[in-house]
């Protein structure tokens, strides 16, 4: 029976060869069967319209896990379900209501819907470093607004300015997804306003319309342009994301501390607070050298005394699976004997 805890991350913006565009779901299924938990940011395993996010993964906003492997909140498993605040910007649309009852309907979750007299304001943009990113408003105002509620987790339905230019070079040429910088920044924002489960998913109900029928888009795209709401994966995600424990005593078998986890599995080309905390800790990185970045060409590694490099998924889970049953992987392979 596999024994080891590990995160799972794949930031959004980055233009990550693999999970870059809609989530990166046969990656996570094959690692969350070599471990016991995994927990994964939300853009490794949202897809629009659909998550198939496994049962042992734990779904938690990238701020949030940054705080987590610093030792700063821990993370309770819950047992039921959580309910779920959808705020919208003021008037909902009906493919916002229909999206909200699908969630309902589709996974018997407790949904409500929050209509957002100050609106949150999002513009995608592409920084000149070749990542996305963007500016927003309305933050602060969205938790006053939210503070008469009693609720577990938030999903965030609003819209996302992008220039029509910049959308259709990424629907017809890949890169960076435009649109996932801004929502990683919103997100971390809320998050650490309210300390709760967080995730956002675009309004823009005609963001694919127009070329859903004229644009044969990679299959890593696939998910993203058959959608109309982008916001089932959400629900899916949130319905038991785990709870932000913020009192480090409470320890029982169902809440992990950073001293669970076994290894962190990364992208190349990125490093970041995750990465850091880590290193403070000792815990082996995994870093995937297939699974590239818009960094990775010219990316130096400086730190490189808990790193395993390996050259894909498949070769991490056999790295994982090795650790679990006590082997040095070091004495599988030929060329270190």
């Amino acid at each position: 029976m596999v024994q080891l805890n590990g995160v799972f991350i794949i930031p959004t913006g980055l233009a990550c060869s693999l999970g870059g565009d809609a989530s990166y779901m046969p990656g996570v299924k094959l690692i969350s069967n070599c471990t016991k938990n995994l927990i994964v940011n939300p853009n490794a395993v949202n897809a629009s319209d659909i998550n198939e996010i496994p049962s042992n993964a734990l779904y938690v906003e990238g701020s949030c896990i940054d705080r987590f492997l610093e030792g700063k909140l821990n993370l309770k498993k819950i047992k039921t379900y959580n309910r779920i605040i959808v705020a919208v910007n003021s008037p909902a649309s009906i493919c916002d209501i229909n999206a909200i009852n699908a969630g309902i309907w589709g996974l018997g979750a407790d949904i409500k819907l929050v209509e957002l007299k100050t609106p949150v304001k999002m513009l995608a943009k592409l920084n000149p470093d070749g990542t996305a990113g963007g500016e927003y408003s309305g933050v602060d105002e969205l938790a006053e607004q939210l503070a008469p509620y009693d609720y577990d987790a938030l999903a965030l339905l609003t819209p996302i300015d992008c220039e029509d230019d910049v959308s259709e070079y990424y629907w017809n040429r890949g890169g960076v997804n435009p649109w996932g910088g801004i929502e990683a920044l919103v997100s971390k924002a809320v998050a650490e306003k309210i300390n709760k489960p967080v995730a956002h998913g675009p309004s823009n109900e005609t963001m694919t319309s127009e070329i859903v029928d004229k644009v044969i888009v990679k299959k890593t795209m696939a998910p993203e342009i058959i959608s109309r709401t982008f916001m089932f994966c959400v629900f899916k995600g949130l319905h038991r994301a785990p709870k932000l424990e913020f009192d480090l005593t409470k320890t029982d078998s169902d809440t992990l501390s950073n001293d669970d986890i076994d290894f962190l599995i990364s992208p190349h080309g990125c490093w970041g607070r995750p990465h850091q905390a880590c290193v403070k800790k000792n815990i082996p990185i995994i870093i995937v050298k297939e699974n590239t970045t818009c960094f990775s060409k010219n990316f130096h590694y400086t730190y490189t005394k808990n790193l395993i490099f390996v050259e894909n998924y498949l070769e991490a889970a056999g790295l994982i699976m090795s650790m679990d049953c006590g082997v040095n992987y070091k004495n599988v392979l030929l060329s270190t004997l």
